[in-house]
């Protein structure tokens, strides 16, 4: 049985001195996650949000991040914490309720077997993420609609957007990323990515710097040759050999012209004359306009 400690943010619902370094993160993520929250307008007034707590990283600093937030936010949101267990073999079980006890955040523990389906429906060697995420994303709707959840959050961050990004023009030809807000599948939800301005590194070295109970995916956490590892050890490359590329093109994201680019359900290229207006002009051959400024906190965060 693993044994579960307390992280240091809390301790029995006494709040302890973090370190120097825990502290900086702490205030870097929770101003990273206010942003986005004010920017796309992700959580109002009386919401209830769902947080979906796998055992990782990210969603231990989701919820780390909202709840602190919602101490001093102007708005009153109720946060549910809620984790599926898939019944993966091994999976402790009492990890997480213990951690949701010990911060006292109200939850939920949702117990389906989906990982017996994955593994009968999945070849062995291939990669198991795509069905797993339809069955888990299934059950957690089904979830939100129980407890009335108007807004569901989950941990992606900004390396997970990115990574989208390049897996859609990569192998998908599609000029499509993760978005921060959207509308879920069934059209009944609201789902959120808080942490979209926040960085994988800064989340590792907070989870680390708070000690938190990671658990493993057993699924997917040994699948090395999937496509996304490829593009996250591309971007982890010119994030090394060329400071700033990453941030510029996280901005890009935000920064869309379309009647530069060739989606003519976007801009109606057919009928365009000499007194169409648009939001630019022939600057193909120009130099490219590298501005100062960049969306909402990415600067700040780096």
């Amino acid at each position: 049985m693993r044994v579960v400690n307390a992280p240091a943010e809390i301790s029995r619902g006494t709040p302890q001195r973090l370190s120097n370094t825990a502290e900086r993160l702490k205030k870097k993520l929770e101003r990273g996650v206010g942003q986005a929250i004010a920017d796309f307008d992700m959580i109002g007034d009386g919401d209830t949000v769902m947080v979906c707590v796998s055992g990782g990283k990210d969603s231990y600093t989701l919820l780390s991040c909202l709840l602190a937030l919602r101490e001093r936010a102007p708005v009153d949101f109720r946060i549910v914490a809620v984790n599926l267990d898939q019944k993966q073999p091994g999976f402790p079980a009492e990890v997480l309720p213990a951690y949701f006890e010990t911060i006292g955040v109200e939850y939920r523990i949702v117990t389906e077997d989906t990982y017996s389906i994955v593994r009968d429906k999945i070849p062995e060697g291939k990669t198991t993420c795509s069905l797993c995420s339809r069955l888990r994303r299934g059950i957690l709707y089904r979830t939100a609609r129980e407890i009335g959840a108007t807004r569901i959050a989950l941990g992606h961050h900004r390396d997970d957007i990115l990574e989208t990004f390049f897996l859609n023009l990569f192998f998908g030809g599609r000029t499509k990323a993760m978005p921060p807000k959207l509308v879920s599948d069934d059209g009944e939800h609201v789902v959120i990515r808080p942490l979209a301005y926040c960085t994988e590194a800064d989340i590792a070295r907070f989870a680390r710097a708070m000690d938190y109970p990671i658990i493993p995916c057993n699924l997917c956490g040994s699948q090395e040759n999937a496509q996304r590892k490829h593009v996250k050890a591309m971007l982890q490359g010119w994030a090394s050999e060329h400071p700033g590329r990453i941030e510029s093109i996280f901005t890009a994201l935000a920064n869309v012209v379309p009647s530069h680019l060739m989606d003519d359900a976007l801009f109606d290229f057919r009928g365009l004359t000499r007194a169409t207006e648009v939001a630019e002009g022939d600057t193909a051959f120009d130099p490219p306009d590298l501005p100062a400024a960049t969306l909402g906190g990415i600067r700040i965060l780096g």
